[in-house]
């Protein structure tokens, strides 16, 4: 709370949560009169060094002075932020603006000088540059665009924090102080030093979660069966290397082991640190659970226990005070709700789930939102029959459940330099912060494949997710764009991360098709057609085929050079010469592994031997009796967390949705492990696939991924243009603004600030009267074109609304009582006459300013096109020429601004242009929310627009621009 006298009230909207360097949490926020006894406390526990390297000059208390002067601020010239853990400070920073002279004022004056202290404790933890971040973001807001500091040459802590900061800076040194001045506008080098801090610090964060020294189970059942007894099972079953530790309040007092486990009354008992606690136990019996968890130390929570938001609005809140808690304590959470993590790492064999065995150890990453979707991708990956044939193994899994804190954005931190993890797949029913995942996903993208099914409808109930306007489908082709894979069912998901687990990407769209059944052949051959693929006409070995003639076309197709990738087509035969699965399997990767560039896939009808045959290897294929278990229905879509519930239990008891929905049983088909026909440790294996389209569809992702790989090595630049006047439009924006929160602009207003990037309408007059369109056409020169402008015939073209080529008074007087006969007096259809254009094809150009994804730049033909077929492309902004030159040609009618059917191309360099401007307005004025210009007639050369409006509001938050936080509700 702030005296009277303080120029503002409290600014709350400056909390924020943030991920330190080794993981942990802590709250930042501003310092009030009532932290005086907070401030002392941690002053007391600062080292005399730090108080010297802050005051120059010994400094052993606080002075009752001091302590007003540090908590009491106006939060515009004076304002203090705070670093806490547990409610305490760990650190703190203060700015005061000062004028020319050095001294203390008020604006316009914009520089500030800036001061900090960290508990020595903290230090090497990155909390002051998490601090400088805020403090920042803090002063922008206020008008300050400069900081000073001065710093003793001895503390090269805090000059390594300014100086590794990324901003412009000035240094000098004079009077045995070391002085520091730098501009507070975010450059490209301190925006990529700030996201480097948060991928280090989030992956961390992460790691601590799935890789802990030592696990304690809170709500160890005391007797057989339920959730928290479960998972202890299942850790010690997995082979887990640390410590475990069963934990329940309701255990006796001499209980001092279960199950070889040792027992604790409360994780406060236990002697030792632990890393990560399991939270098994009812909603209304976990706060205490975290506060002990937070007295002790504990890094990490898994909170399996339901009742949270998935429940309801009261469910909601309990989430919500669940999440303050942990960080509080500097713990990050994974659910509630969840349904667990694994980690198949020999050093670690963590399986903190209800998934009832441990999966193989192997390359692929799986994150699910949905424990059963999760459960059920565990078993589709691992089964050999009824979905993808063959086995692989997984790195790590997480199941986030409500994902009130962790979520797929940090676990893609921690995958995108994880040595363990080659494939990432993402079953996601809500994306959170579509703008940081879409950045996330492109880095990822360049470095490993991502595979992701995202769900259609509404986010279910226990996320907090960011309201879109953008339909489902843009938000897709956002991501396609960012290098995701995205595929529809988590059937696809699998067949895509097998493939691109196993082999090799394939280097084009050529595919050699060989095998013993000409029929499947041509069935791959029409499916590769079907996705876009350039098939080559298929080999058909007949059915007599030996492992050796396999063997050798194989080989031949993989050293053709006008090939890319072979499928192999494969059928039981009967005869002398027909070979096993074991003998088929040798022959297959025999051949591939002498030409390992190129990918090879199998396509095979009832051969689960040569499935599970060309899957074997020591170093994936899982135990037969290792692989996790789960039904799912028959289309292998992803259920909807409404469609069962859970049954509460009693106390020992904390089941999620999810657990009810899928019971661990044993799968129905796939036959057990071969111990014949196995590759040798670190061969490729080659995919098998029970259908020819699931085979073609995998690698036709492939050939995409791998196209785009090639591109994002060179993704382009954003243009300069001289004309472009960006200090006149913010004037002008500023200017316009100052009427009100959000207006639309009048036709003069938009041509004028559309005119300032170098856009050019062309001008429409109104003409309420026939004299005075008349007028109008002669000071325009004819020919000219009349339309109806009124909402219901606005670019309707097709209901006869639109005159063109009017070539005189006399045919205008006609066309304008032509038009009113038909659709009414003038004030109702508001006519307008327009300088004819030269002919051309009718486009529309968008840019959208999404509060979840950012500023979107959409292109297609105008009509029917894209409004009724929706055959619109979008990209992110900002665009850079490559992306321009791209966007143009993604649409499915793009062959018609190329000469379709011997028509004159069109100025297509023109229209790149445009959409370059278009880019560069939103992206320097994130006050112009939309723009739309509409039709955008492209001609053989150059282009006319015809048609423009534009909206200004002021600018949404730029999260991605900001310092780093953690999401909250």
């Amino acid at each position: 709370m702030q005296s009277a006298s303080d120029r503002h009230e409290y600014p709350a909207h400056w909390e924020a949560d943030v991920v330190l360097r080794d993981g942990g949490t802590a709250r930042i926020r501003p310092i009030t009169v009532d932290d005086a006894e907070r401030l002392v406390s941690f002053y007391e526990q600062v080292s005399d060094e730090s108080k010297y390297y802050r005051f120059f000059a010994p400094y052993p208390r606080l002075s009752a002075k001091d302590v007003h002067r540090f908590t009491h601020h106006d939060f515009v010239d004076r304002v203090g932020l705070a670093a806490t853990v547990g409610g305490e400070f760990i650190a703190t920073v203060r700015y005061d603006r000062i004028g020319a002279d050095g001294m203390a004022a008020s604006a316009p004056a914009d520089e500030a000088e800036v001061a900090f202290l960290v508990q020595d404790a903290h230090q090497g933890r990155g909390v002051a540059s998490a601090l400088l971040e805020h403090i920042a973001a803090v002063a922008r807001e206020r008008g300050i665009r400069r900081f000073a500091a001065e710093v003793l040459p001895a503390n090269t802590k805090m000059i390594k924090v300014f100086t590794d900061a990324g901003y412009t800076q000035k240094r000098s040194f004079e009077d045995g102080v070391v002085h520091l001045e730098f501009g507070l506008e975010p450059t490209e080098r301190s925006l990529a030093v700030q996201r480097a801090r948060e991928q280090r610090a989030e992956a961390h964060s992460v790691r601590r979660l799935l890789a802990p020294g030592s696990v304690a189970v809170v709500g160890t059942g005391r007797t057989p069966g339920g959730v928290g007894r479960s998972v202890l099972g299942n850790l010690r079953e997995a082979g887990f290397t640390g410590p475990l530790y069963a934990v329940n309040k309701a255990f006796p007092e001499d209980l001092k082991e279960l199950d070889g486990v040792p027992a604790h009354r409360s994780v406060r008992d236990i002697a030792a640190p632990v890393d990560l606690a399991v939270v098994a136990v009812p909603a209304e019996q976990v706060p205490e659970a975290v506060a002990e968890c937070g007295e002790h130390g504990v890094q990490g929570l898994v909170v399996l226990s339901a009742g949270y938001a998935e429940s309801g609005p009261d469910g909601r809140e309990r989430q919500r005070e669940l999440v303050r808690q942990a960080r509080a304590y500097g713990m990050r959470i994974i659910g509630p709700n969840a349904f667990g993590v694994i980690n198949t790492s020999p050093e670690v064999r963590l399986n903190a789930s209800l998934a009832p065995e441990m999966p193989r150890p192997g390359r692929i990453g799986l994150f699910a939102q949905s424990g059963a979707i999760g459960i059920a991708l565990l078993s589709r990956l691992h089964r050999r029959g009824g979905g993808v044939t063959g086995v692989t193994g997984v790195s790590t899994f997480v199941s986030s459940g409500n994902r009130a804190d962790v979520s797929g954005n940090d676990v893609l931190q921690y995958w995108y330099d994880d040595p363990d993890t080659d494939v990432a797949l993402m079953y996601l029913e809500s994306i959170g912060n579509p703008r940081k995942f879409t950045r996330l996903a492109r880095r990822t993208a360049a470095a490993k494949p991502l595979v992701v099914v995202q769900g259609a409808g509404s986010a279910p109930q226990g996320h907090a997710v960011r309201a879109t306007r953008l339909p489902h489908a843009t938000v897709s082709a956002l991501l396609r764009q960012a290098g995701v894979i995205r595929v529809d069912t988590i059937t696809e998901l699998v067949d895509a991360g097998l493939l691109l687990a196993r082999q090799p990407l394939p280097t084009g769209p050529r595919v050699a098709i060989l095998g013993n059944s000409e029929s499947l052949g041509l069935l791959t051959y029409d499916a590769c057609l079907s996705e876009g693929l350039r098939p080559l006409p298929p080999l058909d070995l007949t059915t007599e085929a030996s492992a050796q003639d396999f063997h050798a076309a194989l080989a031949r197709a993989l050293a053709d050079q006008t090939c890319d990738a072979v499928v192999v087509t494969a059928i039981p035969a009967i005869g002398e010469r027909s070979p096993g699965d074991a003998e088929l399997a040798d022959a297959l990767r025999s051949a591939a592994a002498a030409a390992p560039a190129k990918p090879v896939l199998v396509v095979h009808v009832e051969l689960g031997g040569l499935a599970t045959a060309l899957s074997a290897a020591a170093s994936t294929a899982p135990r037969a009796e290792a692989a996790p278990r789960a039904r799912t229905d028959d289309h292998d879509r992803a259920r909807t967390d409404d469609q069962d519930r859970a049954r509460t239990d009693d106390q020992d008891r904390a089941r999620t949705d999810d657990q009810d929905r899928v019971r661990p049983a044993v799968p129905d088909s796939g036959p057990p492990a071969p111990t014949a026909g196995e590759a040798p440790e670190g061969t490729h294996l080659i995919p098998a696939y029970p259908a020819a389209e699931r085979a073609v569809r995998a690698l036709a992702e492939a050939v995409k991924y791998a196209q785009w790989r090639r591109e994002a090595a060179d993704a382009g630049k954003v243009p300069e243009y001289e004309d472009i006047d960006e200090k006149g439009a913010a004037g002008l924006i500023g200017g316009l603004l100052a009427r009100g929160q959000g207006l639309t602009l009048g036709t003069d207003e938009t041509c004028e600030l559309l005119g300032r990037y170098g856009i050019r309408t062309r001008r429409a007059i109104p003409a309420p009267t026939p004299d005075e369109a008349a007028r109008a056409a002669d000071a325009l020169g004819y020919p000219v074109a009349l339309k109806a402008t009124a909402p219901h015939l606005r670019h309707r073209a097709d209901l006869g609304g639109v005159r063109l080529d009017v070539a005189d008074e006399e045919q205008l007087r006609r066309s304008y009582a032509e038009l009113t006969e038909l659709f009414g007096k003038p004030e109702e259809i508001r006519p307008v006459v327009q300088a004819m254009a030269p002919r051309g094809v009718d486009t529309v150009v968008r840019a959208v300013i999404d509060p979840a994804a950012g500023a979107v730049l959409s292109f297609g033909l105008a009509g029917a096109a894209s409004q009724l077929l929706g055959d619109m492309a979008h990209r992110l902004v900002p665009v850079t020429d490559r992306d321009a030159a791209s966007l143009i040609r993604s649409i499915r009618t793009a062959p018609l601004l190329f000469g379709w059917r011997g028509s004159t191309p069109v100025d297509t360099a023109a229209l790149e242009e445009l959409l370059l401007r278009v880019s560069r307005l939103v992206d320097d004025h994130p006050e112009v929310v939309a723009v739309t210009l509409e039709p955008v007639v492209v001609a053989p050369h150059g282009l006319s627009v015809l048609g423009a409006s534009v909206r200004l509001a002021p600018p949404p938050a730029r999260d991605d621009l900001g310092p780093r936080t953690l999401p909250t509700y």
